[in-house]
């Protein structure tokens, strides 16, 4: 009997082991990778499989019973940032991000912390992120977890305690170059591209050794000021890009940076990235004289083993809006006009929903999925361009576009259900005047520090008249939409109070998941779009959610806290969120766990100086901030408040410490470095003044509120 028991026990733990292995035990590979669909739950990359659908096969969770979804367990995060990240699980563990590029591992059953390894970002580099220190989460591979980091960094971490195997810096950081991106891992590759062309930065795509960190190869995707960089780009840089440009567009760096999607087709061993935006935006001051710009805006076709070109597909030739192709791309087999065809799919910032054949980038159909898109009338078929409206390029005079720079879609994922055949995108409807620099590109010059996009930004700023300023909110939408790729039409849409709302998950249960900007997270019916469930995360969402099972138990997980581009530019008066806590939320059927009370705001304002400055040091100190301040402050000091709302701030009602942040880089360790370069103790001092007249202003309409609250 001893001996029997014995060979049970072994049979017991060999049983165990299979499991395991049964769960997706032991090292991340390609296969496991490609094999998602056989092993549905996991979560072990960044869209759950290569095709980036973002559909899961679990289906305990369905559109029958997701009444009974409560909240398994959660975690509150330190971090007062913008959080997008998506959490990977593999092995019962969760992997995942918050701002500032920290790593954090998880019991994926129960939310025990198990490690968390913070890469020290220098809180200065936040002023080289266009669009919050945010991170979009990390890579799995072996025994290894890879991420960027806010400054440049390529990092691998032992996936079980979380210490540092190698790290590998991947940009120049004197330059102001970001990672916010997840990265891919493909055939021992670590895939990585970075961010910055809103400052000025020359973009690339990077593949790394999984194992030694060694970089393998590089791909440009604009030339530079040499014919050659000895890189895997220079063939495609001489024979297709270069023609493209004119003038000395090196000098700013050109843009196109591949600061997020990626898809791989391992049948056709193809990756596809799409690239980023002009450095500048506008076209009139990168490129005199014209030119399509290749790769800025476009799809790009590689080999992954090498980094070889093989096609491209420009969505916005000679781009001068922002109209960045980073936005989610996703692989499907379609069948279209009775042929079955490989197809990639995306719905980039200019507002057309593109369908091409992925192995050879051939445009099947495009068409607008968002209403009001007025840079464009159509997209030719014959030839695949666009065709623009008169004066859609600003070239003489102001041009209000739809979409505007925030685009029609960011980089918020979209979904594909192969149960229902339809791509679920977060969509915005957000209008922005473009202009000329000064009225005249001879104006533009460059800057050493924050933006360069040859572009003037509106200097009045937000009215103080509620009526103007519910106009405003009114005019920014948000929607879900249900689109057919097949057809090119809407099947359904939800229109939410705002834009800027969370990326998207659908499953076989027949449901989608969005949490939105004001903090609800909702389950979708998928064929119809009826609100089945929603949720209090008590925090704006603007992350994708994700699934995955342990021990025959489906869990949802969100990563949720607001921030991003349009929260910290926008700012909460023309866009009022949640400034509650982040953190990371999961939930099973009949959880039972509650989150504590809502936070209560308590913002009061300081004593504000009863002496008004000059009105020619408000006008001055209206320019400056515009200039200076306003893409992360917000338009009219109103911020998210993860970044200080400036009319709030002790610091506007003395002059001398309001020079020491501004000037004198006080504050450079809390992420606030010294404009002295750009700002001089005049332009300060009349900031500080027009702050305060922001300040007098909001007060009085604070107080007035509350008097009519009373007397009403």
């Amino acid at each position: 009997m001893g001996a029997n028991r014995a060979i049970w026990a072994a049979v017991a733990a060999a049983s165990l082991v299979l499991a395991a292995c049964g769960q997706g035990g032991g090292k991340v590979t390609g296969e496991r990778i490609a094999a998602a669909d056989s092993k549905a739950g996991e979560w072990v990359t960044h869209g759950r499989t290569y095709s980036e659908q973002r559909f899961s096969p679990l289906d305990k969770i369905n559109a029958g019973n997701v009444q009974q979804l409560g909240l398994a367990w959660s975690f509150d995060l330190p971090e007062n940032r913008g959080i997008e990240a998506t959490p990977l699980v593999a092995d019962g563990v969760m992997y995942t991000t918050s701002a500032w590029s920290v790593v954090r591992a998880f019991d994926a059953r129960n939310g025990k912390l198990l490690w968390e390894h913070d890469p020290k970002v220098p809180r200065a580099t936040g002023v080289k992120a266009c669009c919050d220190s945010v991170n979009r989460g990390v890579a799995l591979w072996g025994n290894k977890v890879y991420y960027g980091t806010l400054d440049g960094r390529l990092e691998a971490l032992d996936a079980k305690t979380g210490k540092v195997v190698w790290s590998k810096v991947t940009v120049d950081q004197s330059k102001p170059y970001t990672i916010t991106g997840a990265p891919r891992v493909v055939k021992g590759k670590v895939l990585i591209g970075n961010g910055g062309a809103e400052l000025g930065v020359r973009g690339y795509l990077s593949a790394y050794d999984a194992e030694t960190g060694d970089m393998a190869w590089r791909f440009y995707t604009v030339p530079g000021e040499k014919e050659t960089d000895g890189a895997a780009s220079d063939k495609a840089m001489k024979d297709v890009a270069r023609k493209t440009w004119n003038g000395e567009f090196w000098k700013i760096g050109g843009g196109g940076t591949v600061w997020d999607s990626m898809a791989y087709d391992p049948e056709l061993d193809l990756l596809y990235i799409g690239v980023g935006n002009g450095s500048p935006w506008n076209r009139d001051i990168r490129s005199p004289g014209g030119g399509d710009n290749l790769f800025l805006s476009s799809i790009v076709a590689l080999k992954p083993e090498t980094g070889e070109y093989v096609w491209h597909y420009q969505t916005t030739p000679g781009e001068s809006w922002d109209y960045t192709a980073t936005q989610h791309i996703v692989l499907a087999d379609l069948t279209i006009e009775g042929q079955p065809r490989k197809v990639l799919m995306q719905a980039p910032k200019n507002g057309f929903f593109y369908v091409l054949d992925r192995a050879n980038g051939k445009l099947i159909s495009a068409e607008k999925y968002v209403a009001g898109v007025n840079w464009a009338t159509h997209i030719d078929k014959a030839t695949g361009r666009p065709v623009e409206a008169p004066g859609a390029r600003y070239e003489k005079t102001a041009h209000l576009s739809n979409p505007g720079p925030l685009g029609a879609h960011n980089w918020h994922p979209m979904a594909f259900s192969p149960k229902t055949g339809l791509v679920y995108i977060p969509a915005n409807e957000i209008p922005f005047p473009y202009m000329q620099p000064g009225g005249d590109v001879t104006s533009f010059k460059y800057r050493s520090k924050g933006w360069n996009v040859g572009i003037d930004f509106l200097v009045a700023g937000l009215p103080d008249d509620e009526a103007q300023l519910k106009a405003i909110r009114a005019s920014l939408k948000g929607r879900l939409v249900a689109w057919d790729p097949i057809t090119q039409k809407e099947k359904w849409s939800v229109e939410y109070d705002g834009p800027w709302n969370g990326g998207l998950m659908a499953t076989a249960g027949g449901l989608v998941f969005q949490g939105s900007a004001t903090g609800e997270f909702a389950a979708f019916d998928a064929g119809t779009g009826k609100k089945l469930w929603g949720f209090d995360a008590q925090t704006g969402v603007i992350a994708p959610s994700m699934t995955y099972e342990i021990d025959g138990e489906q869990y949802i997980a969100l990563m949720a806290g607001y921030g991003g581009g349009f929260a910290v530019s926008a700012g909460a008066g023309v866009d009022p969120r949640s400034e509650g806590p982040r953190r990371l939320l999961v939930f099973k059927l009949g959880g039972k766990q509650q989150l504590p009370a809502r936070p209560v705001s308590t913002r009061e304002f300081p004593d504000l100086p009863t002496t008004p400055g000059t009105p020619q040091q408000i006008a001055m100190g209206t320019a400056a901030y515009a200039a200076n301040c306003g893409v992360c402050h917000g338009a009219s000091g109103v911020s998210n408040f993860s970044i200080p709302d400036l009319r709030y701030s002790p610091a506007t009602t003395d002059k001398a410490v309001f020079k020491s942040i501004v000037i004198d880089g006080d504050r450079q360790e809390q992420g606030m470095v010294s404009f002295k370069e750009l700002v001089s103790e005049e332009e300060a001092e009349s900031i500080r003044q027009y702050l305060l007249d922001l300040a007098r202003r909001q007060k009085a309409r604070t107080d007035a509120s509350k008097a009519g609250t009373k007397t009403g």
